[in-house]
């Protein structure tokens, strides 16, 4: 059926769908158009994972076998092996799943257990940019074939012009705290835990609020909220889908359309961190791509099946399942930070 463009902000398709498909069946049929769409992305993440398996033997001076506890522990200090992590690929699909269909959750819960896990964070961060660069593009396209969202540029209506403001904010935030935490004052990775974690609690808090009734729009607050989020994204690689995500359900957004506007805005704004990256590989800045084939292969289904799901669910039940999904990665992020807490405390 034909909608008529004008006037339209962008997240009113996802509500005519669950009007016109008014079961979870109905709107689990995909169109054969959609399909060839999705063949389209199974080539480029093949392209991906080509590119992270050559990255990951190091094929450049400024890449390097970092000597964190992984790599001790596996006795390639000095060496450019590395091999698919398998757990890691489980956990990295699971929260690109939670990440593309909630909004939030990939950097942001990967993070602080790969850190955990005794890998470096610059094993971990340029990794992430690089994968969320390529899915969350790529999520978004397909949150609009899904009709989760509807994307328009002539004219261009509310949802695409947020993604555009959030997007360029988002750029500028990343490239400071880049730049900042990881050359200028090469802060230790507790303070970087730290900082997210307690961020995360607040937008926890704050998130809970946003499920009971939808508030009146007020695009000023994603500014905010964006530049917030650019900042957590170039400090440790996640906190970027809680802060936009439940940002945009506080500032009035659908939650639908807001998930998609996040993908959308989060893979633009990793654009440019992975440029900042490749500016700070001249700084004297070495980065380890050992982890980058493992995050390809979790993050490659994840990344179509979540708007699908989506789609799929009502957004009765995405109202409250993000925040709720909020608050457990801040409980989450609390507890694997509270035993480095606590050692400074007692």
């Amino acid at each position: 059926m034909e909608q008529k463009t004008e006037g339209r902000m962008g997240w009113e398709r996802s509500r005519e769908v669950e009007a016109e498909k008014t079961t979870i069946a109905a709107r689990a049929k995909v169109e054969s158009k959609v399909w060839l769409t999705l063949l389209k992305y199974a080539i480029v993440f093949g392209l991906l994972f080509w590119a992270a398996t050559w990255l990951a033997g190091n094929p450049f001076e400024f890449t390097r076998r970092i000597p964190s506890a992984f790599v001790k522990a596996k006795g390639w200090v000095g060496t450019n092996n590395w091999q698919i992590v398998w757990w890691v690929v489980l956990i990295c699909a699971f929260f690109e799943y939670m990440d593309s269909s909630a909004g939030m959750g990939y950097g942001t819960a990967l993070t602080p257990l790969m850190l955990v896990a005794g890998f470096d964070p610059k094993q971990i961060v340029p990794c992430v940019m690089i994968t969320e660069m390529v899915t969350g593009i790529t999520a978004g396209l397909i949150h609009g074939e899904f009709e989760n969202v509807e994307w328009r540029f002539k004219p261009m209506n509310e949802t695409t012009r947020m993604v555009v403001a959030v997007s360029l904010i988002g750029m500028a935030s990343v490239a400071i705290s880049i730049t900042a935490v990881y050359k200028v004052f090469a802060l230790h990775k507790f303070w970087i835990k730290l900082y997210v974690t307690i961020l995360l609690i607040v937008m926890g808090a704050c998130s809970l609020g946003s499920a009971r009734a939808f508030k009146t729009y007020r695009p000023k607050l994603m500014y905010i909220f964006a530049g917030v989020a650019g900042l957590n994204k170039g400090i440790g690689g996640g906190g970027y889908g809680p802060v936009v995500t439940v940002g945009g359900l506080l500032a009035g957004v659908p939650v639908k359309a807001m998930v998609a506007v996040t993908s959308f805005a989060e893979g633009f704004t990793c654009v440019f961190a992975v440029i900042t990256w490749l500016f700070m590989l001249t700084q004297d800045v070495v980065i380890d791509y050992m982890l980058l084939p493992t995050f390809v292969l979790g993050t490659v289904l994840a990344a179509v099946a979540a708007p699908y799901t989506t789609r799929v669910l009502p957004e009765k039940f995405w109202r409250w399942t993000v925040p709720i999904y909020c608050c457990l990665l801040a409980a989450y992020s609390f507890y694997k930070i509270w035993p480095d807490i606590a050692k400074r405390l007692f």
